[in-house]
């Protein structure tokens, strides 16, 4: 045969690429017998073709003069070998990345053999071809810019007609192979930021728009995935589902900066289209539905994933007309969705009569609000329009819906509320008016747009600057509030009205802090959700004792005299030991979170529960490690509600909790008696037994062993020594067993008065993250159970010496952790 791998030596010559070319040229169809030389000369040309970019003009003259690209699309076409295929396509992709010449890419981009590469039928249903493909695909795109881009369609009076590699490459964009999906995302993007005008007006229109339609119908799909998985799992939840709804939200949120980053590109109407896209196939049919208490539709969104999806629709998806069309469509009563506007998807239907008549809105606990004031007026439904189904269920304002969940909701309820209100508050482009309207707009900047009103001669504006806490003067939805309320009408088919009559800009505020000091008030809700409550408030009345009202100032001190109780429960309960600690802790990160800039916590965290149920069925709940984390749970909740107690007396809030410093250890203590340092005991100390009682132990089955007993206590901590005398030295011994004293709970044998039993628990708490996830408490499960000792003494005297000396230092040790935290519980709360 007359194909040989022959090379000359030295490689990177234009005599081999002439060879190689030569050798091309003359083969007719590609069989098994030359499939070889095809796929190393295919290789071996791009290596050389990069090398003369880089090094030598002539190897890309030769290369034109041949016709190359020419031969390779020939090849293509005499060839049936999958392989040599792949081979062509990561030739040209190598090719394609690695010239730097700007000469080299016009001439690969010209005479159609380019297109003709990208429109060529490959059999795609061969997987490892269409990776290649599509990054072939991908490296053209890389070298796409305005000069470029017009070497890649065909146009016809100026208009471009055809563009392959678009066209080709949406082909793919919602592939089931995530890597393929993202490389034709970011080809898009590449030619989206391009910002050719006659190519963009080709990409936005027919049919080429229905790409957009199809990424919202997309991504809308992935949104009823994920309520699938969230719905079953609020309850009860494993490390699979736990893993699986991860996945889904990071596919929810890749997709949402995806479609923030078309709409940047600023291609005119693919913003528009989106946002339209959005909102009638998502938003208004399936999400904003869901947030009223009383949809109950099996078939429904789950409120939890609706104010997930709020969120982060509104934090990553920056558009101005989506955030404030939003924004007003919860601060209005929806009533009537025209047919093209229903939520078919999910089956909503009316549930009560369509009938011509005014409603007044839900009754709320709001102080000194009067609520009979806030009129909605519906639009009238005729009896003959029998296909306008309403799927808003009774009238209300959907602001309202979040407010309740703040109020009654449960824990993820309350967390994805909270998140939808921070979320608000921190869109920048939402206009003012709607945060006002909201009840969320913060003080500061309120006043601010008052005295501007006032400055520049609004009698409005000069009046609520200096109006007293109860005056009712009507707002009257200034700023784009009007605009958009409009736009749901008109653009939307949504009928809505919005009329509050008599009602001052504080009315909304007062509802929105009244929910806020009723959650505080709340014992079933975890600490955490508590302190995304406290960070809200804080933004909301940043060192303002004047927006608190006598109500408020006493439900919070009322919850704060509970939650003081439950502290001085914890100074004489399990672990005493730790309980400054974790109050100085959690001081600092409830400072630190209530005063930062942004929550704490993403958005995705609405989907988890704060508390576990399943923890109760790993631990047992008489165990010391669930009575640490009620502890926990206790010291942040006093810390929040001790921190509101500061802020909301107009104070700044210290870095430090006001705790006394250590008292010095009295003379007459067993820790000075037993020559105990500051350090505390440490294995194989040397003791002072006297105040020692023996006793005998078995730490393995049958293989008991005699010590001597002690009860210490130093300051806030204590420890339970079993000590070894030293046969030489009488009354001393050295430490071989050290174990907490808090949380023993020693007891005497009811059958047995010498024998005494101790509960022996962890000297620390391994309460980080791995406490709220239940897959990781499972691993660590065994290192969480209790030590049972059982020690014997020699009569019941001694016994009974022990259990005393016990009881002693555990009082010793709590007084301390009493005396240290008097500043922080005053004797009037309790």
């Amino acid at each position: 045969m007359w194909f040989t791998f022959w090379r000359s030596k030295d490689r990177f010559t234009l005599d081999e690429l002439r060879y190689l070319t030569d050798q091309l040229m003359k083969i007719q169809v590609v069989n098994d017998v030359n499939k070889d030389f095809v796929i190393e000369a295919l290789r071996s040309i791009a290596e050389l073709i990069t090398y003369g970019d880089q090094h030598d003009a002539n190897f890309f003259e030769f290369f034109m003069e041949k016709q190359v690209m020419g031969e390779f699309v020939r090849i293509l076409k005499i060839n049936k070998n999958v392989i040599v295929s792949i081979q062509l396509l990561q030739t040209m992709s190598i090719m394609i990345q690695n010239l730097k010449s700007d000469h080299s890419i016009y001439y690969l981009f010209s005479n159609e053999n380019i297109n003709s590469l990208i429109t060529y039928s490959f059999d795609f249903r061969n997987e490892e071809l269409l990776s290649y493909y599509i990054s072939f695909l991908r490296a053209i795109s890389g070298k796409v810019n305005k000069n470029t881009i017009s070497l890649l369609v065909k146009t016809e009076n100026e208009d471009v007609v055809a563009f392959p590699l678009y066209v080709e490459a949406i082909r793919f964009a919602f592939h089931e192979e995530g890597m393929i999906r993202t490389a034709v995302r970011a080809l898009t993007l590449n030619i989206y930021h391009v910002g050719d005008v006659v190519v963009n007006k080709y990409i936005s229109s027919i049919p080429h728009a229905d790409y957009f339609l199809n990424l919202v119908n997309f991504f809308k799909d992935h949104c009823i995935s994920l309520n699938g998985m969230v719905s079953p799992t609020t309850e009860s939840e494993g490390t699979e589902s736990t893993s699986s709804i991860f996945s889904a939200v990071d596919e929810i949120e890749d997709n949402l900066y995806y479609l923030n980053d078309v709409v940047s590109a600023g291609i005119p109407d693919v913003g528009t289209l989106i946002t339209d896209s959005m909102l009638k196939m998502l938003i208004f049919p399936l999400l904003l539905p869901s947030l009223r208490v009383e949809v109950s539709d099996e078939k429904a969104f789950g409120s939890v994933t609706s104010l997930y999806l709020l969120c982060s629709i509104l934090r990553i998806l920056k558009i101005k007309d989506m955030a404030n069309t939003i924004a007003a469509a919860l601060i209005c009563s929806m009533e009537a969705i025209l047919p093209n506007s229903e939520a078919k998807v999910n089956g909503f239907k009316a549930d009560h009569d369509e009938s011509d008549e005014s409603h007044i809105d839900d009754e709320k606990e709001s102080g000194n609000l009067d609520c009979s004031s806030m009129v909605v007026s519906l639009p009238s439904l005729s009896t003959s329009s029998s296909n306008h189904h309403n799927c808003w269920g009774s009238a209300s304002v959907l602001r309202d819906a979040l407010i309740s969940y703040i109020t009654s909701g449960d824990d993820m309820q309350v967390v994805g509320s909270l998140s939808v209100l921070a979320t608000f508050l921190q869109t920048k482009e939402l206009d003012e008016s709607m945060l006002d309207a909201l009840g969320i707009l913060p003080q500061r900047k309120q006043h601010k747009k008052l005295l501007l009103k006032a400055l520049v001669g609004e009698d409005s504006g000069e009046e609520q600057l200096f109006a007293t806490e109860n005056c009712t003067l009507k707002d009257g939805g200034d700023g784009e509030l009007n605009i958009y309320l409009q736009r749901l009408k008109d653009q939307y088919e949504v009928s809505c009205s919005y009329q509050e009559v008599g009602e001052s800009p504080r009315v909304h505020r007062y509802l929105v802090l009244d929910a806020l000091i009723s959650l505080f008030c709340r014992t079933n809700i975890s600490a955490d959700t508590l302190w995304a409550g406290g960070w809200l408030l804080r933004q909301l009345l940043p060192y303002s004792e004047t927006e608190f009202n006598t109500r408020h100032l006493q439900s919070l001190k009322e919850s704060f005299k509970k939650c003081c109780s439950q502290l001085v429960e914890e100074e004489r309960g399990t672990w005493p030991d730790l309980l400054i600690q974790v109050l100085c802790d959690e001081w600092r990160k409830c400072k630190r979170a209530i005063e930062a800039s942004s929550p704490r916590k993403e958005p995705k965290s609405i989907l988890f529960p704060t508390k576990k149920s399943s923890s109760s069925d790993i631990i047992p709940a008489e165990s010391s490690f669930a009575a640490g984390e009620t502890m926990y749970e206790r010291v942040k909740v006093f810390v929040l509600l001790h921190q509101l107690q500061v802020f909301s007396a107009g104070k700044s809030l210290p870095d430090q909790p006001p705790i006394l410093p250590p008292a010095d250890f009295p003379e007459n203590s067993r820790a000075k008696s037993a020559g105990l340092n500051v350090i505390g005991p440490k294995l194989s100390t040397e003791l002072n037994l006297v105040d020692a009682v023996s006793c005998r132990i078995a730490f393995e089955r049958g293989k008991e062993r005699e010590f001597s007993f002690l009860a210490i206590s130093m300051g806030t901590s204590g420890w339970i020594i079993l000590a070894e005398e030293f046969p030489q030295k009488p009354q001393y011994g050295t430490v071989r067993v050290v174990a907490p004293l808090a949380g023993c709970k020693p007891r005497i044998d009811e059958r047995h008065s010498r024998w005494l039993h101790l509960r022996i628990r962890p000297s620390t708490l391994p309460l980080t993250e791995t406490a709220k996830n239940a897959a990781n408490l499972k691993l660590k499960s065994k290192s969480l159970v209790d030590g049972r000792w059982t020690l014997a003494f020699r009569d019941e005297a001694s016994c009974k010496s022990a259990f005393t000396m016990i009881l002693e230092e555990i009082d010793l040790q709590c007084n301390e952790v009493e005396r240290r935290l008097t500043p922080l519980i005053p004797e009037e709360e309790m």
